[in-house]
Formats: structure tokens, sequence, C-alpha cells
């Protein structure tokens, strides 16, 4: 094989890859249609064309017949005048419009089987193009049923790329990062603007009432000794009256501070001890 063979090959096989793959299955489909249906008009105007060379045949058939029997009533009046051979020409010309008549009666009778044939192919024809237009209709719809279950599935194929959920992971620690570092940021500058001791004390009144439900609900559930009774009021203090003879004894309001801070440093003692056995 020559180079310039060769090359015709090569360019003839790339031009049909080329239209090949240019080719959209819903326009093609809609330009068979359209082409079918321009054949269609043709073969009309085809079978319009024969049926109106039948009707024709037959006219010139039945003109012929007609011509025929005139030539044949002339002859009749030829005899009855006494002319026999005025009546014989007449005949012979009766007999010549007698063979076109058969003649045209044969052409007509072919050709009414022709258009006969024409109609019965221009009806098959015409149910092939409606079926040719339904099937297009079928065809298009299952082109874009799989156009779509093709999208799908490269749509699921990425999101089932490992890259994908690596980024995910990705930007999933970044964001951790970040919150890590604003609480830190929050707790720096917690430490070192405002007042501490007061965040010190909030943070120990906060947690003051857990540990003593914590410490009542051991005390209920038996883990610790329950909680020994409050002691005993003092008895109030008298003060020898002075040189004046004044009464000396406390005011009660004394008595009772006195006793409540009593009560107090007791309850505390027995929280510390908790905590010191934990």
């Amino acid at each position: 094989m020559g180079i310039f063979a060769r090359l015709a090959t090569l360019i003839k096989s790339n031009l049909n890859d080329l239209i090949s793959r240019s080719e959209d299955p819903e326009k093609m489909l809609n330009q068979v249609v359209i082409d079918m249906a321009n054949q269609l008009i043709e073969a009309k105007k085809q079978v319009a064309v024969s049926i109106a060379d039948e009707k024709r045949l037959a006219k010139q058939a039945e003109q012929e017949a007609a011509n025929a029997a005139e030539w044949e009533r002339r002859a009749m009046l030829a005899i009855k005048a006494g002319d026999d051979a005025l009546a014989k020409e007449a005949l012979n010309r009766k007999k010549e419009h007698d063979q076109l008549a058969t003649s045209y009666k044969d052409q007509w009778q072919k050709q009414k089987q022709a258009v006969d044939q024409l109609k019965t192919a221009l009806r098959l024809l015409n149910n092939k193009i409606e079926e040719a237009k339904r099937k297009k209709n079928v065809l298009i719809a299952r082109k874009k049923r799989a156009e779509a279950q093709k999208a799908i599935q490269e749509t699921m194929s990425g999101l089932n790329n490992a890259s994908a959920f690596e980024t995910f992971d990705r930007m999933s620690n970044k964001i951790d990062q970040i919150e890590a570092e604003a609480e830190a940021a929050g707790e720096i500058a917690e430490q070192y603007t405002g007042d501490t001791l007061a965040h010190k004390f909030g943070q120990l009144e906060a947690t003051a009432g857990a540990d003593d439900e914590l410490l009542a609900l051991k005390r209920k559930m038996g883990v610790l000794p329950p909680e020994p009774p409050p002691a005993a009021a003092p008895p109030p203090q008298v003060r020898v009256a002075g040189a004046g003879g004044a009464p000396a004894a406390a005011p009660q309001a004394e008595q009772d501070e006195l006793a409540a801070a009593l009560a107090e440093l007791e309850a505390e003692e027995q929280r510390e001890q908790a905590r010191m056995k934990r």
C-alpha cells in the first residue's frame, strides 16, 4: 500500500470517528423522522399522479367506446340510406375506435392495479412513519434516562473517591484546631484580665453545692457515717458586774451569732474531711 493510499485511509478513519462521536441520537432520530415525512410527501405526490393517469385512461376508454358506438350508429344510417360503401367505411372507423377503447381499457386496468399497490404501499409507509415517531419518543426517553443514570453514577463515583473524604477529615481537624485556639485565647484573656480572685470564688461557689449533694448522697447510701448532730450552744456567759453594780450578761443577739459561727466552722471542717477521704 502506497503512502497516499495509507494517508487517505487514515483521513477516512479519522473523519468517520469524528462523525460517530459527533452524532447525537436525539438529533439523528428527529432528522430521520423528518426525512421519512418528506419521503411520504413525495410518495403521496407520485400516487396522486398515478391516480390522475388512471382516471385519464378510464375517460379515454369511455370516449373511444362512445366513438365506436357513434360510428356504428352512422353505419346503420348508411345502410338505411342504401349506401353500403359508406356503411363499410363507418364500420371500419368503428373498428378502430373499438381497438383503441380495448387498448385504453387494458391500460386502465393495469394502471388501476398499480394505483392500488401504490396506495397500499403508501399506507404501509405512513404506518411505518407513525411507528418510527413512537419509537423515536421511546428511544429519546431511554437516552435521557441513560444520561441521567450516567450522571448519577459519575456523581457517586466522585463521592466514593477517597480524596473527598480526606478533604472532609482535614477540614474537620482544622475546625477543631480553630476551636481549641479560640478556647485557649479565652482562658488567657480571662486569667490576665479582670478580677482573678472573684473568678476563683465563683468557681468555688459553683462546685460547693455539688460537693454537698455528693456528701449527702453518700451518707444516704451508707458509704459515710451519718451527719453528727449539731453541737449544743454554750451556756450564756455572765460577766461580773463592775463597781457600779450594772448587769454583765451578753445580749441574746450576740449569743445567736456566736452559735451560728460555731456551726459553720464545724460544717466546713466536715467538708474538708470528706474531701481528704476522697
